[in-house]
């Protein structure tokens, strides 16, 4: 599905499914790549707070209102992307790796997130890669409406 500039994917074959959002952007390349390596800038769009470091190697914890996840960071390449591991199920017994591919375009950038593995032949998973569907469109939508424009359109704390 195509949407102004968004691009939400559902890639795969058989029973492997894998979530792809894509959104033009305004920002520069290296403000993208702030927005997914800084905790200050991260918590300006995505969590309400981050405990730890987002450098690779690092364990770090984000923090919403109604949860708290832990995220693996495995690469962080200044400008060009980032990506990390985290578990989708309540007990943690199920995890996929997110990519943050960042290109420049013009003046602006190309952001490209990717997350998966999802085995949608298990019931359980199936409700996770529908949530992770549902909530990389409006995580993109976040980003953009941060770095674009500087607001926040996440609900009130």
């Amino acid at each position: 599905m195509r949407d102004s500039g968004r691009t939400v994917a559902n890639t795969g074959r058989g029973a492997t499914r894998w979530v792809r959002v894509r959104s033009d952007l305004d920002a520069p390349p290296g403000r993208v790549y702030k927005a997914w390596s800084s905790p200050e800038e991260l918590t300006r769009w995505f969590p309400y707070r981050v405990e730890g470091s987002l450098t690779p190697g690092s364990r770090s914890i984000l923090v919403w209102p109604d949860q708290r996840i832990w995220w693996d960071v495995l690469t962080a390449e200044p400008d060009a992307g980032f990506s990390f591991r985290w578990p989708w199920l309540e007990d943690e017994s199920y995890q996929t790796e997110v990519a943050v591919t960042i290109l420049r375009r013009g003046y602006g950038s190309v952001v490209t997130i990717e997350d998966g593995p999802f085995d949608t032949s298990r019931p359980e998973i199936l409700d996770a890669y529908a949530e992770a569907c549902q909530g990389w469109a409006q995580a993109i939508c976040l980003l953009r409406a941060q770095l674009d424009f500087s607001v926040d359109l996440r609900p009130q704390r």
